[in-house]
Order: C-alpha cells, then structure tokens, then sequence
C-alpha cells in the first residue's frame, strides 16, 4: 500500500516520474493519468522522449545525475511519491572525462563516491531510493499502473518449444537466476545446456549481439528473469519488439522470460514479430 499525506489531497493525488528512454515512461503515464493522477515528468536529457512533454502535466528536463535537483524540482511541484522508468544505461557512469559529460550535483557526487558500499545495480538505486525518502519523497512499484502489461505465464506463440529447447530452459534458468541474485545481470543465452553468453554491464541487447556472434549456427535461446527479491520500484526487466528483432538478427530461436515479473511493450506487437521470425516466447513462473 501507498504511503501518502492523506490531510494533503494535492500531494496524495501527485506522482513524480524520472524518465528514461523507451516507451516505459509512456506506459506509466497513460496509466497514472487513468487512476487520477497529476504527472510531473523529469525527463532525463539525452535519454527521454521529447514527446513526453505531450502526455505530461508537468514536464522538465534534467540530468542524469542530478539527484538533489530532481529532489528539489518534485518538491516545488509538492510530490511526495514517484516512480523511475525506462531505459538508463549504466555504461553511462564509466569512461573517461565521466564528470564532465554527466555533471552531476553534489548530492550524486556524495551519494557515488562515498554512500553506496559497491556500484551494482541495486545497490546504488537502493542508496537512490533511501536518500529520496529522507528527503520526503517515497520510490514506489515502476509497474503499479501496468500491472496488465506484465508477461502472462505459459507459451505466448502458437510455436511450441522443442525437446531439446525445453532441456535449454532446464538447465539455463537457475543459472539465470543465481546471475540475478548476485545483481550481476538479468539474461543468459543457452545453447546444448551450455552458456553461451551472460548479461553484465553492457545490458540485453549487447549480449544478445555477443551470443549471435558466438553462436554463429544460431538456434539458442534466451532466458531473461527477474532478480529474487526482486524490487519492483526499478530494473525490471523489460522485453519489446525491439528485444525481437535484435534475437531475430542474432539467430535465437527461444524467448523465456519471468512471468508477472517482466514488462511486456506493445505486446501484440512483440509477439507478431516472433510468429513472423518463428521465434518461441515462454513466460514462465519464478523459482
């Protein structure tokens, strides 16, 4: 349940959302205007949708690492709740000349180089997330207004697994999920219940291109899950259309993915691409 200032009808009615890139931030919302909320949108630069501003109440651009100005902006527009979504690739906080092309504030550069313990993933948005809620703002689930849009369990396409295939899920998704405890990445191809490739920080997309070139003869397949325990107020792995092309390009032939735990974008969409690439989709329960 949400915590919100019930003896503040604006605050309680207010949702602030940090977006990314993708359709993710569209989906949120679609959804919170649909449940009766005024949106504050923080878009962040180089990374959002610019159409965004469209859907939004309130919409302002910002940085990437700006975590006392996001605090400051949602706390003028008197939100006390918010979600993050859409596409931020971690790559992004390493390389050369970093701080000059990021220009974080003083509330990221503490948080980064003297708060978070390790630099992975959940540890930092977990430091994220504290430090909002100290200063009177609460992260909430990114899915509570897609709640619909999360992966059915069962096979999606009228293409049924294989014997072998379904071996490859046997064997592949504990692995994936111990990939997930350890917060290193959330996907792993399998071919022949051998690992051809493993998800770190180059994100799903690269690693599928890595098992493609690995897996010159194609044929594997591609298990993504959610970590257990997984926090629903960010990184929850996401699949699309764009996820369907790129394991088209790259040979795969399965796509298993966490049910109730996976993002679906434009479903229909997605799952056209896989019975026109003859592609297996799976959701399958956690465990």
């Amino acid at each position: 349940m949400t915590s919100t200032d019930s003896s503040n009808p604006e605050a309680a009615s207010a949702l602030g959302l940090i977006a990314g890139g993708g359709e993710f931030p569209f989906m949120v919302i679609r959804g919170a205007r649909q449940a009766g909320c005024r949106v504050v949108v923080l878009g962040i630069r180089g990374l959002a949708d610019p159409a965004l501003r469209d859907e939004a109440d309130v919409f302002k651009w910002t940085g990437l690492a700006r975590l006392g100005g996001w605090v400051r902006t949602l706390r003028r527009q008197k939100v006390t709740r918010c979600i993050m979504a859409g596409a931020v690739h971690k790559t992004a906080m390493y390389g050369r000349f970093r701080l000059l092309r990021i220009l974080p504030d003083i509330a990221s550069l503490k948080l980064w180089f003297f708060t978070v313990p390790d630099k992975r993933t959940d540890t930092v948005l977990g430091c994220i997330g504290d430090y909002m809620a100290s200063k009177g703002i609460t992260l909430e689930n990114s899915v509570q207004y897609c709640q619909d849009d999360l992966a059915p369990e069962g096979v999606l396409t009228h293409l049924q697994p294989t014997a072998a295939q379904l071996r490859d899920i046997e064997f592949g998704w504990p692995i994936a999920k111990e990939m997930g405890r350890l917060d290193i990445g959330q996907s792993i191809a399998v071919k022949e219940q051998e690992v051809v490739a493993v998800e770190a920080i180059e994100g799903t997309d690269r690693m599928i291109e890595r098992a493609g070139q690995l897996c010159a003869h194609g044929g594997w397949v591609h298990i993504k899950v959610a970590k257990p325990g997984q926090d629903m107020r960010f990184d929850v792995p996401t699949i699309g259309p764009a996820t369907l092309e790129n394991l088209h390009r790259n040979a795969a032939k399965v796509l298993v993915v966490e049910a109730g735990k996976t993002l679906t974008i434009q479903r229909d969409k997605m799952l056209a691409a896989a019975r026109k690439y003859g592609i297996v989709v799976i959701g399958r329960r956690g465990g």
